[in-house]
């Protein structure tokens, strides 16, 4: 409770007195003027209330009952108008606590629901970090299996080369055994029953007739020792070059299948090494090979030409095909040794493919520099799948 203005406190009671007198509305109105007063000096009802009081107490009452219960209620209504804008004042304080309680649940109620969300964002923030990590760690794991499948792949790829290098070797070791000892034995026991038959009696016809069988016999496996010998290492490749040999081998896989090939090179493929000379005649042989298991065709076309400082080997047939998307360059097919044939290829740095569909000729391409510096120069075209296809 505030202290009491002065002149506040004798204006009140002259109005009260003049009220008390006149009893009329404008004194009623002086005296809600003092409660609008009281309200900006920050007076409540209980200050006024204490002024009303103390000047109720120095007033004169009369004598008279009624006179004096008529004073205490015009004085009644007096303050009952002075304290009207306190209270209206009061009820709208009271009322804006009201509001101003709800608005602070509802932001208490609403701060709850942040903070939970927050909580919320946090465990989402952590778990995602979480994630984070685990993906990078699955990234570096990946990233090492990888590295490590390259690695191994590369190995496998030495491994392959050398063996294909080992067996070429040994073909061609073999080949000159054949040709070397076996050949010479076969031919020397010819001859010696060539001997044998002239130095025979006239009346030894049967000893001549088991000669003669004998030499036919010696003679057919000199002959299969020779086919034999050429198809793992043609001596004619180490000693006359390349188109010799293809010619001879030609020549020979007509005679047995009855397809007609044509050939056509140029003189400085034979300007290459033998690895790689080697490798074009396995490509071509092998290709004929196909051709005449698979292809149902009857004639082949094999061009070797120069193509910008390499050597550039097709072999077209015009058989019934097959669809090249369906083959799988992997160890587990078998029907055209495609492996293989791409393997001797990128061992020298050239590039490999065939095109080829159902019921349309095929066509193997092989590209290979001609000298080894040119390969080192011209990195290995490879395929992004296992399904090679030609440019």
């Amino acid at each position: 409770m505030k202290t009491k203005p002065p002149v506040l406190s004798q204006s009140y009671l002259a109005a009260l007195r003049k009220h008390l007198r006149t009893g009329s509305a404008v004194s009623l109105q002086t005296s809600r003027n003092f409660g609008l007063r009281a309200v900006k000096l920050g007076l409540d009802t209980l200050d006024l209330a204490k002024i009303h009081q103390e000047f109720l107490l120095t007033l004169p009452y009369p004598k008279d009952s009624r006179a004096s219960d008529d004073m205490v209620r015009r004085a009644g209504a007096f303050f009952v108008e002075a304290i009207t804008p306190i209270e209206e004042t009061h009820r709208g304080v009271r009322e804006a606590n009201v509001q101003l309680k709800s608005i602070i649940e509802t932001l208490t109620r609403r701060a709850v629901k942040l903070d939970a969300s927050n909580k919320t964002l946090h465990q989402e923030i952590v778990r995602r970090k979480a994630m984070e990590n685990s993906l990078r760690t699955s990234d570096l794991t990946s990233s090492q299996l990888l590295k490590k499948s390259r690695h191994m792949q590369e190995q496998l790829q030495h491994f392959s080369r050398r063996l294909l290098s080992a067996q070429e070797e040994e073909r061609k070791k073999v080949s000159r055994e054949l040709h070397d000892v076996i050949t010479q034995t076969l031919t020397g026991i010819n001859v010696r029953l060539a001997t044998l038959r002239t130095k025979s009696s006239a009346n030894a016809n049967d000893l001549q007739r088991k000669i003669e069988i004998t030499q036919r016999l010696v003679a057919k496996s000199v002959e299969i020792v020779h086919r034999f010998a050429r198809d793992l290492r043609p001596t004619v490749l180490d000693d006359l070059g390349l188109i010799p040999a293809i010619e001879a081998y030609l020549k020979g896989f007509m005679e047995r299948t009855g397809i007609r090939v044509s050939l056509t090179a140029f003189a400085d493929v034979e300007q290459m090494d033998s690895a790689r000379r080697t490798v074009l005649y396995r490509i071509m042989q092998e290709s004929l090979t196909n051709v005449a298991r698979h292809a149902k065709a009857s004639q082949v076309k094999v061009s070797i030409h120069d193509h910008n400082g390499a050597v550039l080997m097709k072999i077209h047939d015009n058989g019934q095909g097959f669809l090249v998307e369906g083959v799988n360059f992997t160890k587990t097919n078998k029907r055209l040794g495609l492996l293989g044939m791409r393997e001797r290829v990128e061992m020298t740095g050239g590039t490999f493919c065939v095109e080829s569909a159902l019921g349309k000729s095929t066509t193997v391409i092989v590209e290979i520099p001609l000298d080894a510096q040119s390969a080192m120069r011209t990195p290995t075209k490879r395929s992004g799948n296992t399904t090679l296809k030609c440019p």
